[in-house]
């Protein structure tokens, strides 16, 4: 991650700074008149609630005999407009494991409308499994109303000290007040990095000492108690073309280094790189999934082993994988790979089919490695230590003679080398287990283009019609596999007509639509419907499915890092023969349009011969990722694109 957008705190202590002050703790269900006067917030006048008090309590106490990790959260949020407010309902995750989860206790919730209090029914809330270790408690606030204050409280316990959680001061409504306090032992110690550009306003920190007592132990134990806060925070809003908010929200995030137990004996949770590297090759999830190659020989066809040429093998193998087993669309890395079951079912994880993959390539003599990775939803993972949470999909890193690539063989209609956009995160860490991991970048293809063709003409009662020709590469072509491979072609027809009220589409031909090695390509004729022959007619020429049809940059100002994914290459050449039915009066100006430093190019060129109309509209993306400083330069091109495919006809004039 770009070290502008975190920042390492210290693993124990942290000092105080400047003269910020620890807060006062409010009353729960006791609002203040202040905040049940407050009805509008004048610094965001579309946010529809704020929230106005928000605390997490961390604490390790005995409960029952154990010593438990306590997470107490402490929240008020105002409802300015109930019409259009969207924060009514919560969730709260919680972790489970072998039949030992995290316990939710002590949880209150209010509906405050001036002096009237509506509570939560017990019989309101209830809990719903999201996956093999999480769940979800959930409730929803009644009788809310403009001016409605939501508040609730409640209580966590975990014996899981590693799931400690962090703690994010930005919600998706404005904050007034976020803090974190924790009140740690000091036998327990976590490495902290706070996420985002932004500075804590309260950052204080102390020892008290004799805090923590245990029964059966006469010496109690020192802790550290720390309060972190921030005051009046925007509203997260998610921007265009974006990584995941968790890589800006500003977070404070916790990662359990070691304990030290009463005896003062000792037991190391974080690693070095080298001792992460040894687990993870015998993991019996990541590492001893790489021991099937024999099974692979077997399976894959002898054609493909004896295949010459190194890439056009890995190809092969990557094919014959990609077909032989359906993924199930399950997102996994630590739990319960088992690669020979699921290919011998023909359906599997992401983590079974890619390690299969790894297996397969192995046994054709090829050098292919895991690479892990946070998916796009996900905050990039850290590179300070390794938090092997952070990682949660594997991803296949293939070398030949010095060339890198990249495979997922999840996706059934993506090209070799073409990655879902799911797994386009910016870097991977690539597991050698001989010469120890490293740092790679998450490249997908480097051909990505839309190239599309027009050719129109009049007949002889002006009226125009023509053919589009459309070829698709790369990443670009996976999308539109995905959907088009779905669906009949009637039913393609229908949806381009639908993206072009203009237009009559008719005998779409499409090539190479499970040719992944060639181009996908759409072939059509079309006519130009309603057509009102006057003495002036104003003819738009890029009639054909535009790659980027509106402008994603519609806001002034960007807050966040701008981010495409991959480079895009997209050109449309338009030849229009008016023959003798019009007289060309006007065709608009040529242009260029440069982004600095090459990032990107737009330029459109109309050459008039004769009866003829041509036209070259050329638009390069060289790079992904881009800086909020370059968000002006960036609205102003894709503004410019977009106002010659649709805003700028040629006239004609009818003979």
């Amino acid at each position: 991650m770009n070290s502008k957008y975190f920042l390492a705190i210290s693993s124990f202590l942290i000092v105080f700074y400047g003269n910020a002050q620890v807060s006062h703790v409010p009353t729960f269900g006791e609002p203040t008149q202040g905040e049940l006067n407050l009805n509008n917030y004048p610094t965001d006048l579309e946010a529809t609630g704020v929230v106005l008090y928000e605390r997490g309590n961390y604490t390790v106490k005995e409960v029952d005999g154990y010593i438990r990790l306590i997470k107490e959260v402490h929240r008020k949020i105002k409802v300015l407009d109930a019409k259009n407010f969207k924060h009514a309902s919560v969730e709260i995750d919680y972790y489970h494991k072998n039949h030992v989860r995290e316990n939710i206790t002590n949880l209150q919730a209010i509906t405050h409308n001036g002096q009237v209090k509506r509570y939560v029914a017990k019989n309101a809330i209830f809990d719903t499994d999201e996956g093999p270790n999480w769940a979800k408690k959930k409730f929803t606030f009644s009788d809310v109303q403009d001016g409605s204050i939501l508040e609730y409280t409640y209580r966590i316990e975990t014996p899981y000290f590693s799931n400690i959680g962090g703690w994010a001061f930005m919600n998706e409504l404005p904050t007034l007040y976020s803090e974190l306090h924790t009140e740690i032992p000091g036998n327990f110690r976590y490495n902290r990095t706070l996420y985002g550009s932004r500075q804590l306003d309260i950052n204080h920190a102390e020892i008290i000492k004799s805090c923590f007592h245990l029964p059966g132990f006469k010496v109690p134990g020192d802790c550290e108690s720390a309060t972190y806060a921030m005051k009046n925070l925007p509203a997260f809003k998610e921007e265009e073309h974006m990584l995941s908010g968790s890589n800006y929200i500003p977070a404070l995030k916790f990662e359990l280094v070691e304990t030290f137990d009463l005896n003062e004996s000792r037991t190391a949770y974080a690693k070095t790189w080298g001792e992460m590297d040894r687990e993870f090759r015998s993991d019996r999830d990541l590492g001893r999934q790489l021991k099937y190659t024999n099974f692979f020989k077997e399976m894959l066809p002898p054609s493909v082993l004896t295949i010459p040429n190194d890439l056009e093998r890995a190809k092969a193998v990557y094919y014959f994988v990609q077909k032989s087993i359906n993924w199930n669309n399950q997102i996994t890395v630590y739990s319960e790979a088992r690669v020979k079951e699921a290919f011998d079912k023909g359906a599997g994880s992401s983590s079974e089919i890619n390690l299969g993959l790894i297996n397969a390539l192995e046994a054709a003599g090829l050098d292919a490695k895991i690479m892990l990775i946070a998916t796009r939803n996900r905050a990039l993972p850290t590179k300070q230590y390794p938090v092997i949470t952070d990682f949660n999909y594997a991803l296949v890193f293939l070398t030949i003679d010095n060339k890198k690539y990249v495979l997922d063989a999840t996706e059934k209609y993506a090209q070799f080398g073409a990655l879902p956009m799911r797994a386009l995160n910016v870097e991977g860490r690539v597991l050698d287990f001989k010469k120890g991991s490293y740092w790679e970048p998450i490249v997908g293809s480097d051909r990505n283009m839309h190239y599309a063709t027009l050719q129109l003409e009049a007949d002889e009662n002006g009226y125009f019609s023509g053919k589009i020709n459309e070829v698709s590469t790369g990443q670009i072509a996976l999308p539109k596999r995905n959907a088009n491979n779905k669906w009949k072609k009637e039913e393609i027809v229908k949806r381009k007509q639908s993206e072009n009220e203009f237009l009559n589409i008719s005998e779409l031909q499409i090539e190479n639509d499970m040719d992944f090695e060639q181009p996908y390509k759409e072939s059509y004729n079309v006519t130009l419907h309603d057509q009102t022959i006057a003495s002036i007619f104003f003819l738009y020429p890029f009639q054909m499915q535009n790659y980027i049809g509106e402008n994603p940059f519609k806001k002034e100002k960007r807050e966040y890092p701008i981010d495409f994914g991959f480079p895009v290459t997209n050109n449309y050449l338009v030849s229009i023969d008016v023959k003798d039915q019009y007289e060309i009066v006007k065709v608009p100006a040529n242009r260029i349009l440069k982004l600095p430093e090459n990032d990107g190019e737009l330029s459109v060129v109309y050459e008039v011969a004769g009866s003829k109309v041509n036209i070259r509209l050329n638009m390069k993306l060289n790079t992904t990722a881009y800086s909020p400083d370059a968000y002006k330069t960036l609205r102003e091109f894709f503004e410019t694109l977009v106002k010659i495919q649709s805003e700028e006809p040629i006239e004609l004039k009818k003979i």
